[in-house]
């Protein structure tokens, strides 16, 4: 199964480059990240010409994901077991981050090839210590709770891709020096 991932930043402004994208790259299935529209403005008709099947999970100009696969789709979840929303304001003292809002369309699962596929795009954090920070670590500490119980099934296949906001390692970015802030790379984010 050839997979691949991409934060699309507009799926309408980009819909010509995913038909590129999954022809040049012969894709199977491709997870897209910041859709930025509403599940019924997603250019379905297009992907679908292409030989494609397409599940989209979106609520407005913000965020959304989206799974496109040849290999048909079944078994369609709109988020995981745990996943927070967003609560504006400062975190509890001293208890990080809770929230007690609906799930953003940040979390997408489907059942394609006989994998449990995930496309996630992980909070971005906005500043360390920022409230949004803690909803960016609450949401990985959850997404890490639900792969750990999914990986008791020592038969289960399930692939999770997307836009994890996180550098892991200094190697993995051109120059970790060049950075104002230390956003996506704090010790907090990368044990996450």
């Amino acid at each position: 199964m050839r997979i691949g991932t991409w934060n699309v930043n507009s799926v309408r402004a980009r819909l010509e480059r995913i038909c590129a994208v999954l022809s040049r790259h012969d894709l199977d299935v491709l997870a897209l990240q910041e859709i930025k529209c509403k599940t019924e403005q997603f250019p379905e008709a297009e992907i679908r010409a292409a030989g494609y099947e397409v599940v989209a999970h979106g609520l407005n100009q913000w965020n959304g994901v989206a799974i496109i696969s040849r290999l048909g789709m079944e078994n369609v979840r709109y988020s995981f077991p745990g996943q927070p929303g967003f609560l504006k304001g400062e975190p509890p003292a001293g208890q990080g981050y809770i929230s007690h809002t609906s799930p953003e369309a940040r979390a997408l699962g489907v059942t394609t090839g006989g994998i449990d596929f995930w496309s996630l795009y992980v909070p971005n954090g906005r500043a360390v210590e920022d409230p949004h920070y803690y909803y960016k670590l609450d949401f990985l500490h959850q997404l890490a709770i639900f792969a750990e119980e999914s990986a008791h099934d020592s038969q289960a296949q399930i692939a999770l891709a997307g836009d994890w906001n996180v550098i892991p390692t200094d190697a993995d970015f051109w120059d970790a020096t060049s950075l104002e802030s230390d956003r996506y790379m704090s010790e907090a984010e990368r044990a996450a």
